[in-house]
Order: structure tokens, then sequence, then C-alpha cells
């Protein structure tokens, strides 16, 4: 893995470095190029598909790639800092754009069915309909994998363990984008899912998630050694205290954070509110179609009781006690 010479500077992190092994940064250009591929055919099938979602899904590959594939990389290789910045990045900031891209849809709309597709729209389908997948996005399973991801990872040994080799630094990352999106996806995705959440659900999760990394960003911050060993000594000529260095770390976990959650969940709010006028409005078109059965029947009840009352005792004969 290849660590830059020069102390940090926006200029430097910012610069086209990719590592001797870029998997995730080519990763993200076929994911980029096979959406693009998606997107063309239906535009020349002259079919529907937004302009904005291929900009959105776009935007989330190119986040991808630059924070992995610049030197904000190499830099993360010795900085908690960057390494948490490029953490959270993964996990927060690009799988929302990703998932706003719909790309399951457009898998399915744009796969042809003949030749190696009908095996292709097969497995997404079978993949679908599996316990796996089911599995992988209930909340049982992917808060848990958050909590893994962040006080699993730093505060046991398996930092220390995974971060100093090639295999263990990219599987981390890996881990992290594909906790990210299993996360978001159940919050916020319109793709066919195997199973979906009530908006209730959904403001369940993100209230659950929102303190675990604000509260390891405190844990961070307020710690006077460093927790992770692996950062511990970076480059002599970076000149950088590892312990500040961690501050900014879990200064990034509290408000870098945190951001991408709040915006989810102003989503979810005005996609509840959205769906609660249309069913209202569906509902108030039916009953001036179809009238409202119960509503009618519960007013013939009281049309009933209110004759009743209305209607005078039978007199009756004095002769008798």
């Amino acid at each position: 893995m290849w660590v830059p010479a020069l102390p940090p500077t926006l200029e430097t992190m910012l610069a086209p470095t990719l590592q001797p092994v870029p998997l995730i940064p080519v990763l993200a250009a076929l994911m980029a190029l096979a959406y693009l591929a998606g997107a063309a055919r239906l535009w020349a099938a002259n079919r529907r598909w937004p302009l904005w979602r291929t900009v959105v899904f776009l935007a989330g590959c190119a986040l991808i790639a630059v924070t992995m594939g610049a030197g904000i990389e190499g830099y993360g290789l010795r900085m908690f800092s960057v390494f948490m910045f490029q953490q959270l990045t993964l996990m927060m900031a690009a799988p929302p754009l990703l998932i706003l891209g719909r790309p399951g849809t457009l898998l399915l709309r744009a796969t042809p069915h003949k030749g190696p597709g009908k095996l292709v729209l097969r497995l997404a389908h079978a993949g679908l309909r599996s316990r796996l997948s089911r599995f992988a996005i209930h909340p049982g399973f992917m808060i848990p994998l958050f909590l893994i991801a962040f006080y699993g990872v730093y505060l046991s040994e398996l930092a220390d363990t995974l971060l100093p080799t090639w295999y263990g630094h990219t599987g981390l990352e890996l881990l992290f984008l594909a906790a990210g999106i299993l996360f978001t996806v159940p919050l916020i995705s319109t793709d066919p899912l195997p199973i979906r959440q009530t908006h209730f659900g959904r403001l369940i999760d993100i209230f659950s998630e929102m303190p675990l990394h604000a509260f390891f960003g405190v844990i961070l911050m307020m710690a006077t050694t460093p927790i992770v060993g692996f950062f511990a000594n970076p480059p002599e000529a970076w000149g950088l205290d590892p312990v500040s260095d961690q501050g900014v770390a879990g200064g990034l976990a509290w408000s870098y954070g945190e951001l991408p959650s709040l915006l989810i969940l102003l989503f979810i709010m005005v996609r509840w509110q959205r769906d609660e006028s249309r069913q209202s409005q569906r509902a108030d078109a039916d009953a001036e179609i179809n009238g409202t059965p119960e509503l009618d029947a519960y007013n013939d009840y009281l049309a009933r009781l209110r004759r009743r009352e209305d209607t005078p005792p039978a007199p009756t004969d004095s002769r008798y006690p």
C-alpha cells in the first residue's frame, strides 16, 4: 500500500493518486458504467428514465471513487481522522445517493429478457424472494452491524489486526459500504424489496442509529491516549499528534455522521406526509363514488334512535294497575 511522504494538505489529499490495487475505485467506475448502459438502453428505446436519478447515482459513484482513489486513501492508512472520514462517507454519505438512483428498478427495466439477460433477471427475482435478503435488511441485523462497524472494530483488537494489511484494510472499507447500503435501503429505497417497513418503523430505525456514531465520537474526543494502536505512530514528517488527530476523528463521527442521518429523517417525514395525503385523497374519491357503508350504517342507527325518542309512548288503561 502506498503512503504519502508529504504532510497532509487539501491539495495532496485530493490529488488523483491510486493505490497499487485500486479495487474500490474500479468497482465504483464499473457501477457507474453499468448504470449508464442501462439508462442509455431505456433512452434509446424511448422509455422514460429520470435524468436526476442518473445524476444522483453517478454522484455517489464519484464520491466513492474520490474518497478511495485520491490521496485521501493514502493518508487514511496512517491518520485516524482521514480513515474516519472515509468510513462515514462509505456508510452515511454515498449509500443514499446510490439508493436514490433506483439501480434495482433500472436493472429490471433495462435488462433484456432473452439470452444472458434472462439469467440475470432470474437471479434478481430469486434474490428478492430469498430469506437471506429479508434477513440482510432486517433491523435485527443491520443495527448490530452498525454497532460492530464502530464499537466492535475500534474498541477491540480487530482494527489493529486488519488495518496493517491490504486485505484487512480493503475488507473493512467494503464492510463499511455494505453496512451503509443495508441500513439505508429499508429507509428510503423505492426499489422492489422483499419486505417493506412502515413509516413509523423507519423512524424507529433512524432514531436508533443516530446516537450510535455520535456517542462513539464523544468517546474518541474524550480519550487521552490513542484507542487504535495502528494510528498511534504517524510518519514523523507529517508532524501530527495522534491524540489530537483522534479528537478530530471523534468530531467527524459526531458531526459529519449526524448530517446524513438528519437529512434521511427529514426525507422519511416528507414521504410519510405525502403518502398520508395521497391515501386521504384516494379515500375521499372512493367515498364520492361508492359512499361510506360504515358511516351510512352508523348514521341510520342514530336516526332510528332519534325516531324512537320522538315517538310518544302508547296510552295505558287506568282501570288496571
